[in-house]
Parts: C-alpha cells; structure tokens; sequence
C-alpha cells in the first residue's frame, strides 16, 4: 500500500490551493483562522462560491452534478480549503442529506432538491436527536400519521445546529410502533416554513444560538417528500450518519488548529516550556496517526478494495483530538483565556496586545467543543459498535 501522492495527485492539489487562494474571502479567513463568529452570511458566502465552481458537492459523482472526484481528490480539496482557512462547509445538505436522496430517492427527488443544495441556495437542518433521544436514535417519539397524500407530523426535534437558519430539514419520525423500534421509522423531508413548526434556539454559555429544539404541532408534509419506503428509515439514517461520523473526524481542521495552538504557545510565552511541548508533540503524533487511518481507508477505496467500516474509528479519535487541542489552547493562555466579551470581539477589539486576539476566543471553543464526544452517536456507543466489529456479537 503506497500512501505517497501521485504527481497527478499534486498538480490536483497546486490546482485547487491556487484557486482557494483567489477565492476565498479574506476576512473569512481571518475569522476561521482566529476562531472568530461566523456569520450566516458568511458561512452561506463561501457556500455559494463554491456552488458557482461547482465544488460544493465535491463529493457528489458527475451524474448528480458534482466534480466526480475519487477519495484521494476528495480528501485534497478538503485538506487545501481547512490549511487556507476556508470556513467548514454546513454539512447537512450536501455532505448529509444528498447522499441519501441520491441513492434511495426518486428521480423527481433529484430535480426537486438537489440543485438548491449544490448551489448554496437551501439551507438545510438535521432533525434526529430528541428529548429522550440521542444516542438511542430508535427510541424516538415524533410521529407522522399517513391521512391521504399528506403526513401530519407531531413532536420535537432537539439540538438542530444552526436550526435558526434552516429552511428545509430532514426528519426521522415514527410512523409505525409495531414490531422493533428501528423497523417503524420513516425519513421525511419538511419544509420548515410550513405552518406548525416553531424553531425556539438554546443559547449556549457563548451567548450563542448554535443548537435549537424544533417543535411540530399537526404539520402537514406532502406524502411525496418521503423518501424511500415508509418504515424503512433507519436503513436510510444508517447510510447518512457514516457519512456524518466521518465528516465529524475532520483531521485536516486538526491540522490546521495544530498550528494555532503552536501559534498561540509562542505568543503566551510557553512554547519553550518542554512538558507543554511534549504534550503539543503528543497531539501532533495523533494527528498524523489519524490521518494515516484516513490514507488507509482513501487508499482502499481508490483500488477498489472493501475497506473495513471505520467510520466509528475516525469520530472516536477525531472528537477526541479536537477536545484536546482546544484544551491545550487553553492551558497555554491560562487566564486570559477565561474572559469572553462577545459585544468587544464584535465591536473590532482584536488588538495586538497579550489578551486579546488569539486569547479571546478559547473559553468558548473549549467548552463548546466538550459535545464531540457525545454528538454523531456518542464514543461510548461507538466503542461498542467497533467491539462488536472487529470481535463478533
């Protein structure tokens, strides 16, 4: 097995960093470089410039209008766009969702849909966790009562990232309590303009909204928005979330924060401090063991192999490397890390002096960033799953 990269394979990378580095907005950058807020506008600027290029289903093959890279071009474009400072792509719509209306949708589906999210235009949302159910995702309540062509669909959705801003969102409901929990669910996509829902957001110790609970009280969804067959939602979510978990490992933003933490070590005066540059060391040999994983898995893809179902690996060690870095970020500013004025940093208090800058933000990524481990189906639950992999059930 040959991890090196071609010398097709570079010039695909020299190309795709020369164009990010013409079209990516500088203050995005900034902000992305800095751990700074994004904004909507922001997040759906950089989506939109890549939908023009047609790059924002980078993953997606020709025939659905994508680029119709294999893995190791897939994994190029993401590692250029992270090291540039390109902000990360809102994975729902394309990374999530279109992989499943692709592969079990209607051609119909395909026309409706997939054009507004390869564009940019729709912003999508996530509805799975409930009150009562994440990690056990089967154990969910929402329910979808079939009257005619319509679902009328009752309950809440909770912890939808960036909800606030979604548009359309594709739901798990129950629509069937016969037989196994996962044999009775449906996966249904909702217009969240429709009369009935409410979006009521969480603000988290930031004084962000990031996360929102999404109530449903009697919404009418046209029956041809089900994807798939009725009761066969779970297989669906299964294929979904593989993607999500490892979009979640995301090693090259670890790369990319591996170097502001050196950043920060050198401006806080501990970078000289040999315990704390074994521990930046420590993490750095993680890093680069993951993405070896990642290589592993690219390269068995791009031969053609069946590779084992890492996906489980990837967000254990991805989640748990991210909480690291934020963590040592943190203890190389020490108390200056703790103050956390959102209306300052919004104001242009980014001064030069020790404090500010790079100092202000890390409070609210260490803490923001405890949710790794539990979101994506949590590393307890993942640990499990990858036992039963590799030791039989």
């Amino acid at each position: 097995m040959d991890l090196n990269f071609t010398a097709e394979e570079q010039a695909f990378r020299r190309e795709i960093r020369e164009w990010v580095a013409q079209n990516l907005p500088a203050d995005i950058s900034h902000k992305v470089h800095n751990a700074l807020r994004l904004t909507r506008d922001d997040m759906q600027r950089w989506a939109k410039i890549l939908g023009a290029k047609g790059w924002l289903g980078w993953g997606w093959p020709k025939q659905f209008g994508g680029p119709g890279w294999n893995a190791i071009q897939k994994h190029l474009f993401e590692e250029e766009c992270a090291l540039a400072g390109a902000p990360r792509v809102v994975p729902f719509g394309p990374v999530m969702v279109a992989p499943v209306i692709m592969a079990f949708g209607t051609p119909e589906q395909h026309k409706r849909f997939l054009p507004g999210i390869a564009s940019g235009e729709v912003w999508w949302s996530q509805g799975y966790s409930e009150p009562g159910s994440g990690s056990d995702l089967a154990s969910l309540k929402t329910r979808a009562e079939r009257k005619g062509d319509t679902y009328v669909v009752n309950g809440q959705k909770t912890w939808t990232t960036l909800g606030q801003y979604g548009e359309w969102i594709f739901c798990l409901v129950r629509t069937s309590t016969e037989g196994k929990p996962q044999t009775g669910i449906s996966f249904l996509l909702i217009d969240m303009k429709s009369p009935g829902i409410t979006v009521r957001p969480i603000v988290l110790l930031d004084g962000e909204p990031e996360v929102n609970e999404v109530f449903f009280d009697n919404v009418v969804v046209p029956a041809e928005n089900l994807i798939g067959e009725e009761n066969k939602g779970w297989t669906y979510a299964k294929h979904l979330l593989a993607h999500e978990r490892t979009n979640i490992a995301d090693v090259n933003r670890a790369k990319r924060e591996l170097e502001r933490l050196k950043r920060i070590a050198k401006a806080e005066g501990v970078y000289d401090d040999g315990r704390f540059r074994d521990q930046i060391a420590l993490l750095e040999v993680d890093i680069v063991a993951l993405e070896m994983m990642v290589l592993r898995v690219l390269s068995a893809e791009k031969s053609g192999k069946q590779s084992l179902d890492v996906a489980g690996l990837l967000k254990i060690r991805g989640s748990e490397i991210q909480q690291r870095y934020t963590e040592l970020m943190m203890q190389a500013a020490g108390p200056f890390a703790v103050p956390f004025i959102q209306e300052a940093m919004d104001a242009g208090w980014q001064g030069d002096h020790v404090g500010a800058a790079h100092c202000a933000p890390l409070a609210a990524n260490y803490f923001n960033y405890r949710k790794t481990t539990i979101y994506g189906g949590s590393n307890e639950v993942q640990r499990n799953i990858v036992a039963q992999t590799v030791l039989g059930s």
